[in-house]
């Protein structure tokens, strides 16, 4: 076997074993009521983690495997629906955008990114769990969608202090 098909198979192994891991992560949000969006985002580090170990492959591998699997085994569908529309692919869909290395353009990408999540999370979620939204909610919804995207921003700005450090403690001794 020759050393790239080696790293080709090690990359697809990482992604599939930290696919299983979000997944774990994701059953355990099913079974804790009152921190499943937390730990919801928790399983999103998984992606963010095979992103920098093994490539943006890996990642939407981790991404699409804890996603599926999610959808097939666990009992509370919303949460893995969750994961795959947001907080699983968001990690690695942030790599592709910062690899451009332009501030507004990148920002101006995430926010699209963010309320095109927002917006078919909000009418899956309608669809299949709220057919008939409270008024209050209806009303509200700028109030939703800009609180929405300040939460979104503390987020991105959180997650990418995370992954600077995760890149950091890889860098200085878990890569080779």
């Amino acid at each position: 076997m020759s050393r790239r098909d080696r790293e080709q198979s090690v990359r697809i192994a990482l992604g599939g074993m930290l696919g299983a891991g979000s997944l774990v992560i994701l059953w355990l949000a099913c079974i804790v009521p009152s921190g499943w969006l937390g730990l919801t985002a928790v399983a999103g580090l998984f992606p963010v983690t095979a992103t920098l170990y093994a490539g943006r492959a890996a990642g939407y591998m981790c991404w699409a495997a804890g996603s599926l699997l999610g959808l097939v085994l666990l009992p509370n569908k919303g949460i893995p629906l969750l994961y795959l529309v947001f907080l699983g692919l968001y990690p690695v869909v942030k790599s592709r955008i910062e690899g451009l290395r332009r501030g507004a353009v990148e920002w101006l990408l995430k926010l699209i990114f963010f309320n095109a999540a927002l917006i078919l999370c909000w009418f899956l979620f309608q669809g299949l769990l709220l057919p008939d939204p409270p008024q209050w909610l209806e009303e509200g919804i700028a109030i939703f969608f800009a609180g929405g995207n300040l939460v979104f921003i503390c987020y991105d700005i959180g997650l990418s202090r995370l992954i600077g450090l995760m890149g950091h403690r890889l860098s200085r001794g878990g890569r080779r």
